[in-house]
C-alpha cells in the first residue's frame, strides 16, 4: 500500500472528472499488470476497475520519494475501457 499526498489543487482536479481520493487510491493500491506504466520522466499511470464497476485512470508522480502525489485522474471513455479489456489476462 502507497502512501499518498493530497492538497487543494490535486483534489480540486480530480473532482472535475468525478474522481475522488479514495477512487485513485484504490486504483493505484490494487494496480494489476502491466500498471503503473512509466510515462516519461517521472510520471506513471494506472488503469484499473474500481469497486462500484467504473473504469478509470490515474496519473501520479512520486514526490517526495515513496509518496504517491496523483496529478490527473478520470474515468475511461469507452474505447480505452475496450483496450484495456482486451490487453488484461481473463
Amino acid at each position: 500500500m502507497y502512501v499518498f499526498r493530497w492538497n487543494d489543487w490535486n483534489i480540486d482536479h480530480i473532482d472535475e472528472h468525478g474522481m475522488k481520493p479514495w477512487d485513485a487510491e484504490y486504483l493505484v493500491n490494487h494496480a494489476r499488470e502491466p500498471f503503473p506504466q512509466k510515462q516519461g520522466d517521472d510520471r506513471y499511470l494506472v488503469m484499473g476497475q474500481l469497486p462500484d464497476g467504473t473504469y478509470a485512470q490515474v496519473a501520479f508522480v512520486f514526490s517526495p520519494p515513496g509518496v504517491v502525489f496523483v496529478i490527473h485522474a478520470r474515468p475511461l471513455l469507452d474505447i480505452e475501457k475496450r483496450r484495456l479489456r482486451r490487453r488484461r489476462p481473463s
